[in-house]
């Protein structure tokens, strides 16, 4: 397989859009091109796109990356993937879509939910499959589809995920990896295969699913009309790849048990591998299958973590003089600069005073949708600086409850931290504090997840010998450690935090009750 200059080509669909990226085969970042699509919104709480919309970006970013990079279309050794996970796309025979897609972010199957709840319950679905319940996953969209549009459950050959849509259109294959399986609600997380249990409840048919396969699988070659769309020789490999999540933790360079890392994005998540699910008693956490197939990926996620530091940035940049209007990247910066300094000012613990971060309600550990932002303490000599550091401590202890059941079963001494927020080494100093745990922070802390889809693809056509290579494309750069002169006024802090947000549970209840 080995050929000389030969590179590796890594597409991201992510939900706004498609980033492709070119990788040689030293794991150096070559080139990489975005393409946007369009979510709609036809009705509160749906989410829908188009699926040529996704195709039409793949071929767009493609023919413009490889002549940007001057690469010759035979010197791309696979194609790999990562995507977005949790949707919905029926498709026919010939794999045409037979609606839009139903995307990870719509929420129409609340319904369906709460049947598959009461007919399996909780507890069982989750000891197959690894997740809770929920309306975010595939099983329930399928089963709404089915309800509200017989006709096209009827027309439906298999239901595919964004990557799966491409990938078919590149190869004419119909497939989905096990960690893209995990995300249908749907599959059986140990046997890794689809669960007749969570079939039959919901009344869904299993052989509407594709075949799953290790993320590894090398699905099949280019064909020549998807070559002449693309601009990518005919017969390139094409790997399967896998959701975004498990992706990244490849990039984050997460390749065997015992490690551990966290995004810092406008969410926020920290998971790790072992060898076997994870499964918490109080189900705070999920578990994916790791992109080798063999290894498991134990995961939590928060809804608001960069995006209450985005909040709290505009808050601030509100009451401060203009400097020629609008968000320039230069008045971010500006801003950034002075929040860090406003942070410095205030002690740990930022004076007693404790920040809830969940301004869009939670998923992982939470799972409460009503649940609430809130500042816990505040008093007439609370400064700037202690709100600005109580919103990034609020989202170290919100995390830490995630990392305490991880815990369990590995000590986390060490975790990566990838994502924008990464970036910020006062909140990396905070995050190692909270958490008594040292801050490893790698080269590349935002191509992670097409880092690791390019990986997969290398792995599988034989480039790379496994996925340790990782580690060599994305080295620690620098380490920060946990300042143990703050150990006991953190503890003190999470403790706090944990019963401000047990204590409010009843009154963000009544919050969202409409009003009379």
């Amino acid at each position: 397989m080995k050929r000389k200059d030969q590179y590796i080509l890594a597409h991201d669909l992510g939900t706004t859009g498609d980033k492709a990226v070119l990788y040689a085969e030293d794991g150096t970042h070559v080139a990489s091109i975005s393409h946007a699509y369009a979510t709609r919104y036809p009705e509160p709480g749906y989410a829908e796109q188009n699926a040529d919309d996704w195709w039409d970006a793949v071929c767009a970013t493609t023919r413009a990356l490889l002549e940007k990079a001057g690469v010759a279309p035979n010197s791309v050794a696979a194609v790999g993937f990562s995507a977005q996970m949790m949707g919905c796309l029926p498709v026919d025979r010939d794999g045409a879509a037979l609606r839009p897609a139903i995307i990870w972010a719509d929420l129409r199957s609340g319904h369906e939910a709460a049947e598959l709840e009461r007919r399996l319950g909780m507890d069982r679905v989750y000891d197959i499959t690894g997740h809770r319940v929920s309306s975010s996953y595939t099983a329930t969209k399928l089963a709404w589809v089915k309800r509200h549009e017989p006709e096209i459950y009827a027309r439906t050959y298999k239901t595919l995920q964004t990557k799966e849509y491409v990938i078919h259109k590149l190869t004419g294959r119909f497939v989905t990896d096990f960690s893209d399986a995990c995300g249908t609600n749907l599959f059986d997380l140990r046997a890794k295969v689809w669960s007749p249990e969570i079939a039959e409840a919901l009344e869904l048919a299993p052989d509407k699913l594709p075949d799953p396969f290790p993320s590894v699988h090398i699905v099949g070659r280019v064909h020549a009309e998807a070559a002449r769309a693309t601009g990518l020789a005919e017969g390139t490999p094409v790997v399967l790849g896998g959701g975004d999540g498990v992706c990244a933790a490849t990039g984050a360079t997460i390749t065997e048990p015992g490690g551990m890392y966290v995004v810092i994005g406008t969410s926020s998540w920290i998971a790790g591998a072992s060898h076997e699910p994870v499964f918490d008693p109080g189900k705070r956490t999920f578990n994916w299958v790791h992109m080798d197939g063999k290894l498991y990926s134990p995961c939590g996620t928060m809804q608001s973590a960069g995006f209450s530091y985005a909040w709290l940035r505009n808050v601030f940049g509100s009451v401060l003089p203009q400097h020629g209007g609008g968000a320039s990247r230069d008045i971010l910066a500006e801003l950034d600069r002075k929040l860090d300094e406003l942070v410095k000012e205030s002690p740990p613990g930022a004076r007693s005073l404790v920040y809830l971060p969940y301004l869009m309600g939670e998923r992982s550990p939470r799972w409460n949708p009503d649940a609430k932002g809130a500042f816990i303490g505040l008093t007439a000599t609370h400064t700037t600086g202690d709100l600005a550091r109580s919103v990034l401590e609020g989202v170290a202890y919100n995390l830490n409850v995630i990392l305490s059941v991880f815990r369990n079963d590995t000590p986390a001494h060490e975790v990566i931290a990838i994502g924008g927020g990464a970036a910020n080494e006062t909140w990396l100093q905070i995050l190692a504090d909270v958490w008594n745990a040292e801050i490893l922070v790698p080269q590349h802390l935002e191509d992670a997840t097409s880092m690791g889809a390019a990986i997969c693809a290398g792995v599988a056509v034989g480039v790379y010998l496994d996925f340790s290579v990782a580690r060599s494309f994305n080295p620690v750069v620098r380490r920060i450690k946990p300042r143990e002169e703050h150990g006991s006024t953190y503890r003190r802090m999470i403790e706090i935090f944990d019963e401000s947000y047990e204590s409010l549970t009843k009154v963000f209840g009544k919050l969202s009750e409409p009003a009379e």
